[in-house]
C-alpha cells in the first residue's frame, strides 16, 4: 500500500506560468535509476572535505528507478513538494525537513545556477528503498536536474549539469547520466565508461550486465556510521566493496543474502555501496529462480526485486497538462 504526503511553500499549481511558452513542455518526468558499485575501493578520509573519504570506484545503474515530475507553477508562488509510494522512509516526516530532500536541494541548485526562481511543483514516486545504498536520494536529485534542463529549455551539456549535482553530493553526478563510470576524488569526479569501450566489454564480459536481483530490506545502514566502523576494522580480505566487512558487521542478514546467492550460483553477489541491499547477478534465468528460491528460503532479505543492468535515465516532457497538487 503507497503512502504519500504533499509539503508546500506556496500555492497549489494549477496552470502553467503565464509567461510559459506554449511549445516547451508544462511538466517533464524523468525515470532515474537506482546505482550500485561494482567496485568500491576506500581511501583515508580528508578534512577538506568535511571529513569524506577518497574512492576509486567503478558506478553502475540498475533498472530500479524512482520518478521525479516537475512542473511550472505561477510566478511566485513558490515550490511544492508531493511524495508517494512504498519507500519514503523518513523522508515525509515534517514539512520542516523538506529542504533536505536532495530534489529540493537540487531544485534550488539548478535555480541559482540557471537565474531561475523555484516556482515548480515537484512530485517523486519513490520505488528504491531508503537509506539502502542505491543512492535513492541521489537519484532523484539527479532526475529533478534533468527535468529542469528541459523544462527549462536549458539543454545543457552534461559535463554542466554533473558541475551542478557535484555540489549536492557524491554519487549525484554519475546518476545523471547513469551507464558504467568510474568515480574518483569522493566519488563526484566522473569518467564515463562509454558503450563499447574495451572497459564497458570488460565489465560485460565478467558479468556486470544484464539480469540481477536486489535483496532488500526494513531497516536502514547509516552511511556515516558504516564508514565510521569501516575506519575502525578496515576491508575484508578480497572484498571488492571495502565497506562490506562493516556493512554485515552492523547488518549480519545482508552477509547472509551474500553468501546464499553465491552458493546459489549468482556470478557475483555483493553488498551495494554502504548497504543494507545486496546486489546479485544472475546470468541465466535458472540462476535466477535459484537465488530467489534461497533467498526466499533462508529469509535472509525481507523484499526481492528483478532488475537489468546499465541502465540510464528516461525523459519525459508533457507538453499539455493540467496540474493540481
Amino acid at each position: 500500500m503507497s503512502a504519500a504526503t504533499t509539503l508546500s511553500t506556496g500555492s497549489p499549481v494549477t496552470a502553467p506560468a503565464p509567461d510559459h511558452r506554449p511549445d516547451t513542455p508544462a511538466m517533464v518526468s524523468v525515470d532515474c535509476p537506482a546505482k550500485t558499485n561494482l567496485t568500491l575501493e576506500v581511501g583515508a578520509s580528508r578534512a577538506e572535505w568535511g571529513g569524506r573519504h577518497e574512492l576509486d570506484t567503478i558506478y553502475c545503474a540498475v533498472s530500479l528507478t524512482d520518478t521525479v515530475s516537475a512542473a511550472i507553477k505561477p510566478a511566485g508562488t513558490g515550490f511544492s513538494l508531493d511524495l508517494s509510494g512504498k519507500h519514503l522512509g523518513d523522508l515525509a516526516s515534517s514539512s520542516a525537513d523538506m529542504r533536505r530532500n536532495h530534489a529540493v536541494m537540487a531544485l534550488f541548485a539548478m535555480a541559482e545556477a540557471a537565474g531561475r526562481e523555484p516556482d515548480i511543483a515537484l512530485s517523486i514516486d519513490k520505488r528504491i528503498p531508503v537509506g539502502a545504498g542505491l543512492a535513492g536520494g541521489s537519484a532523484d536529485a539527479a532526475a529533478t536536474i534533468l527535468a529542469l534542463d528541459e523544462l527549462w529549455g536549458l539543454h545543457w551539456p552534461i559535463e554542466r549539469l554533473r558541475e551542478v549535482a557535484a555540489t549536492l553530493g557524491a554519487d549525484m553526478p554519475f546518476c545523471v547520466a547513469g551507464g558504467y563510470a568510474r568515480g574518483t576524488g569522493y566519488g563526484e569526479v566522473i569518467e564515463s565508461i562509454d558503450e563499447g569501450s574495451e572497459t564497458e566489454r570488460a565489465l560485460r564480459a565478467d558479468g556486470y550486465a544484464g539480469a540481477l536481483l536486489v535483496g532488500a530490506y526494513r531497516t536502514q545502514l547509516s552511511t556515516p556510521d558504516v564508514y565510521r566502523l569501516f575506519d575502525a576494522i578496515g576491508a575484508g580480505s578480497g572484498d571488492r566493496n571495502h565497506l562490506q566487512k562493516a556493512a554485515i558487521k552492523l547488518h549480519p542478514r545482508s552477509g547472509q543474502a551474500v553468501d546464499a546467492a553465491l552458493k546459489a550460483g549468482a556470478r557475483h553477489a555483493f553488498v551495494s555501496g554502504s548497504g543494507p541491499s545486496v546486489v546479485a547477478f544472475t546470468p541465466t534465468p535458472a540462476v535466477r529462480r535459484q537465488v530467489l528460491a534461497a533467498w526466499e528460503r533462508s529469509g535472509a532479505v525481507d523484499r526481492i526485486i528483478a532488475a537489468e543492468a546499465p541502465a540510464r535515465p528516461h525523459i519525459h516532457p508533457h507538453i499539455s497538462v493540467t496540474v493540481a497538487r
